[in-house]
């Protein structure tokens, strides 16, 4: 089992920097799953716990000028480690002006990933900062719990607003109650609700626009015969969509939100090259 991977352009590791940053404001610990062509980093708390989860993905060849891996066998060419993204972030912070980043997959005391950063130095020697991050080896047995998490058929599929606007929204909100309620319907309006006994607050969205998904593949006989400014809602944690939104650095060219009623929202996080998928289940 052996990786190793290099960064040289510095827009590449200030965004890859900036990815691992989101993810460590969403997940005190996840799995980093390795393959040949990407990389995914994956929360699988179970939802059934109240827990959110998360799956990210990245294709390796948009980020590192070298990437090499051999998995744990030839068929089954995969690594999956868990590891603190903390501890990855802070090393990358140090990179922000680096000549290189070097990550490499160690074994001296125990499992590292070991992260090698270059910097800039007057003189002919160069500078390398050395981060040596704990890491558990998922056995191969466990990997299937953390397979991609599948998509229940959703009631509304919405655009998001401008995710600024909607955090402070929501930071607004939080300050009010634990619990929000997302509702949106197929007519691009999506509310955000707070309801105590003391307050009820309501912002309203309009003219969001819905993917062209909500009307053609599997959803289009249930969108069909359906009243289409009819609102789906679900009631979930405001802390978890705070978080989702404070951590964001993403900078997505497309966010979505998915809403099966009462029991989850589903949000999407598109750039180019990264998927973010981060699911938070409804309380009753």
């Amino acid at each position: 089992m052996r990786f190793r991977a290099k960064i040289v352009d510095l827009a590449c590791l200030n965004h890859f920097s900036r990815i691992i940053n989101t993810i460590s404001k969403l997940a005190k610990t996840c799995i980093l799953r390795l393959t040949v062509c990407k990389l995914y980093f994956i929360l699988s708390d179970k939802v059934a716990n109240g827990g959110a989860s998360m799956w990210c993905e990245l294709s390796q060849g948009n980020f590192f000028d070298e990437f090499q891996m051999e998995g744990v066998a030839a068929e089954h060419n995969e690594i999956y480690l868990e590891l603190v993204p903390e501890n990855l972030s802070r090393a990358l912070k140090t990179s922000q002006s680096a000549k290189t980043v070097k990550i490499k997959l160690t074994n001296k005391h125990c499992p590292c990933l070991r992260v090698a950063v270059e910097l800039p130095s007057l003189s002919s020697s160069s500078r390398i900062v050395t981060h040596d991050i704990p890491v558990g080896v998922i056995p191969r047995k466990m990997w299937n719990d953390f397979r991609e998490p599948s998509v229940p058929d959703f009631d509304v599929s919405i655009y998001l607003p401008v995710l600024k606007t909607m955090k402070s929204v929501v930071e607004r909100m939080k300050n009010l109650s634990n619990l929000i309620v997302i509702e949106a319907n197929l007519t691009g309006e999506m509310n955000l609700k707070i309801e105590t006994d003391l307050v009820s607050v309501t912002t309203h969205f309009k003219d969001l626009g819905n993917p062209p998904w909500a009307s053609e593949d599997g959803c289009q006989s249930s969108a069909q015969g359906r009243d289409l400014e009819s609102m789906a809602e679900a009631c979930i944690d405001i802390k978890k969509l705070q978080q989702l939104l404070a951590g964001q650095q993403v900078n997505p060219t497309k966010a979505l939100c998915n809403i099966v009623r009462k029991r989850i929202v589903h949000f999407i996080l598109l750039h180019e090259e990264v998927s973010l998928q981060y699911f938070i289940p409804a309380i009753a």
